[in-house]
């Protein structure tokens, strides 16, 4: 057989392309479903630091428990979330795991898992397809967290700037501009049949275990194309007219809100059915009144005035994000509002930051038409613990996929009663 060299190009009309470097991985099957969906939204939101456990997790099971300092702002929807104590990933490895919240598959594991390393927003984007504008809008108040991934072990950038997401979302291009947008992808699309078909043609010269390779990476042509599609597809479509004025960019504190209104006005005028919304690592915590910085607050190895400067940092958090599910409640559609259609999921690959435990992981769910249960304190020990991992085979599920498996799930969890 012919012995080609480490790294092969492909070439044409002054263009060159690499080649992945070909070893013996296994291609990672692309799932479909054609399913008719149903009409739900997925919102996810998560921190890289977790909560403080004690502070965050009732003591009591059931709705009519004591509301823990944390929860406080969430007095309002007691009856409409569901915490669970014990679910987790299975991992460790502190701070190096968070990026696993919505995968439950480390990076460093993605190559042998059928899907690889992706999360949940990604699996469903690829359901959505070109049925939104946006697929899935995953946005960062500094980003820092790492938890969107696609199947090929890509991080999704998040956007950072409310401005840009505002314009991108509700402000129409130039008719110039979609032109050089038009023909860019056109360009684009070219580029990509000419390297698919001269990668082909290396299929008669390598071995089966470097073919396996080359199957990988066309999935990965495969996802550039399909992007190209979506672009096409909505450049001459007009963009949705809002009642709300273009943001400044400003620092966390004063952002993050900006940034819940944004996804509420995306789901609202469906340019969009999932979003992210990424904690940063590190802000300006002198806007809350403090000195130290987030990171530092979250080793506070139990010294009472971290824990209160930590504290501050996570009731913030849950204000805004209590918040925001009342905006979700507020806004009337045909058959309910638009929280009942959207499903929310509050959480973090990190359970302590201070002992960097990914154990116990602080997670909420509420809205999607599922079926609050309070506080539900799961098994937790080792031989029965329930994967994280469950639950999204669940919410996938209540998407609209036909899927019995995701990450290292071993099953279902009921939340629809």
């Amino acid at each position: 057989m012919l012995q080609l060299p480490r790294r092969q190009f492909l070439r044409f009309a002054g263009v060159s392309l690499a080649l992945p470097f070909l070893e013996s991985f296994k291609p990672r099957a692309r799932a479909a479903s054609n399913s008719v969906p149903e009409f739900k939204r997925l919102v996810c939101v998560g921190n890289p630091y977790g909560m403080i456990p004690e502070r965050f997790f009732p003591e009591q099971t059931g709705f009519d428990y004591e509301m823990p300092v944390l929860l406080e702002s969430m007095e309002d929807h007691r009856r409409d979330f569901t915490i669970y104590s014990n679910l987790d990933h299975g991992v460790s490895g502190g701070h190096r795991v968070v990026d696993t919240f919505l995968t439950a598959v480390k990076t460093i594991d993605a190559p042998a898992m059928p899907d690889g390393n992706i999360s949940i927003d990604q699996r469903a984007a690829e359901f959505v397809g070109t049925e939104t504008r946006f697929p899935a809008l995953n946005l960062g108040v500094g980003g820092g967290c790492e938890m969107c991934w696609t199947r090929t072990g890509v991080n999704v950038p998040v956007k950072t700037s409310s401005r840009e997401v505002f314009r991108m979302l509700f402000v129409d291009d130039a008719p110039e501009v979609k032109k050089q947008m038009a023909a860019r992808n056109q360009l684009q699309g070219s580029i990509l049949d000419v390297v698919a078909g001269h990668a082909q043609g290396l299929n008669n010269r390598i071995s089966h275990r470097d073919r396996q390779k080359l199957d990988e990476y066309f999935t990965s042509v495969r996802e550039v194309e399909q992007k190209l599609e979506m672009a096409d597809h909505w450049i001459d479509q007009p963009k949705p007219q809002v009642e709300m004025s273009e943001p400044e960019d400003g620092e966390f504190v004063e952002s993050l809100s900006v940034f819940y209104d944004l996804i509420v006005l995306a789901l609202q005028t469906d340019s969009t059915r999932i979003a992210t919304l990424e904690m940063p690592e590190g802000f300006n915590t002198s806007d809350l009144g403090l000195r130290n910085s987030y990171h530092g607050y979250s080793h506070h190895g139990k010294d009472e005035k971290n824990l209160e400067g930590l504290t501050v940092i996570e009731k913030f958090q849950m204000e805004s994000f209590s918040r925001f599910l009342r905006r979700l409640k507020s806004l009337e559609e045909p058959g309910g509002s638009l929280f009942d259609s959207t499903m929310v999921l509050f959480g973090s690959g990190m359970g302590n930051g201070s002992s960097h435990s990914n154990k116990d992981l602080p997670i909420i769910l509420t809205g999607g038409g599922l079926k609050p249960a309070g506080h539900v304190r799961l098994p937790s020990d080792k031989r029965d613990r329930i994967p994280l991992a469950n639950l999204y085979v669940t919410l996938l599920k209540q998407f609209g996929l036909e899927i019995d498996k995701f990450g290292n799930s071993t099953g279902r969890m009921d939340v629809t009663g």
